[in-house]
């Protein structure tokens, strides 16, 4: 797909044709219709996967290039899309996840912003999350200055498994370790001392990928005393800011040329993301209250293992 110039983010006219006009050859250049709907198909597929996964301690890097490469989302024949867009793809459809968030907490994200003042329930929460997040600035800001290693060198199918892998064990042992010992069950009661130490933890996810942010904070509540309902939560207040932020940045300087069809597949992807997260941060917030995390470690362990073998004879591979 061919990118956009320096000074536009976006062209000023999108064309969504399936007859489009090669002025070079002066031909018709037919895209097959079947084409089409099989990209539309794979889209819902990765907004699905990043619905299910976003939030849940499994992982959303391992799944979002697990399915990538068996259903072939990323490459240069016409039934699949360019690396660039896949980029910008993936930024929007977890957008959509953290919009979930925002709707399914919507209430108590308002009575924090109502109680804002020093000694209120918003002040304390937020004041939090903002300590939470200063080690992953940092690391970002370094990572940024240095050239992005983090990205170059992580970003590779053996530590992709490998955190898949570490992150099960570590939660069958952290939640066999500290959970019983957990004595903070709602947002309000969760100190700075403990919010700084889940944003430690959070930075694992940020310098391993595929460890899981949301596993790696969960891991940090349990360790600091947090119950996994008040862990999960503060994971999710934690990653609105965060993820915003990330995605965010990266959305405003995208400098990619998109036709039309591939706006739709943006906002077909946004939409399928938002809504499957809707049901799947709803439905997990309910099994964990009463239920082990042990059955999420197990399953780590096992896309682990399989991802680790397919890159060991080198049938998966990482766009960059």
């Amino acid at each position: 797909m061919p990118s956009g110039g320096e000074d536009n983010i976006m062209p000023s006219r999108f064309y969504f044709e399936i007859a489009i006009i090669n002025e070079n050859v002066g031909e018709n250049t037919i895209m097959n219709i079947s084409d089409i709907l099989l990209k539309l198909l794979k889209t819902i597929i990765m907004g699905i996967v990043e619905g299910v996964t976003e939030f849940l301690p499994i992982s959303s890097t391992g799944h979002m290039i697990l399915v990538d490469n068996i259903i072939g989302f990323t490459g240069e024949n016409s039934f699949s899309f360019s690396g660039d867009f896949v980029k910008l793809f993936e930024i929007v459809i977890q957008l959509g996840a953290i919009l979930a968030i925002v709707v399914l907490y919507r209430k108590k994200i308002m009575q924090s912003l109502r109680t804002l003042k020093p000694g209120g329930f918003g002040f304390k929460l937020w004041t939090g999350i903002i300590i939470a997040l200063i080690p992953a600035g940092i690391i970002g800001v370094i990572d940024k200055l240095l050239h992005d290693p983090i990205e170059n060198n992580m970003m590779q199918p053996i530590p992709v498994s490998l955190a898949l892998i570490v992150g099960g064990v570590w939660m069958l042992y952290a939640e066999w370790r500290y959970r019983k010992n957990d004595n903070c069950s709602h947002l309000e009661n969760i100190s700075y001392k403990q919010a700084l130490a889940i944003g430690i933890f959070q930075c694992i996810a940020m310098v391993w990928s595929g460890f899981s942010r949301s596993a790696s904070t969960i891991i940090g509540g349990w360790v600091m005393g947090l119950t996994t309902p008040t862990a999960a939560e503060f994971s999710f207040f934690l990653a609105i800011p965060a993820m915003i932020m990330a995605s965010g940045g990266e959305l405003v300087t995208s400098k990619i040329s998109l036709s039309g069809f591939e706006i739709a597949a943006l906002i077909i992807g946004f939409v399928v993301a938002f809504i499957v997260a809707l049901v799947v941060v709803k439905k997990f917030m309910n099994f964990i209250k009463h239920k082990s995390m042990r059955g999420f470690a197990y399953y780590r362990l096992i896309v682990g293992v399989l991802f680790i073998t397919l890159a060991a004879l080198n049938l998966i591979h990482i766009i960059k």
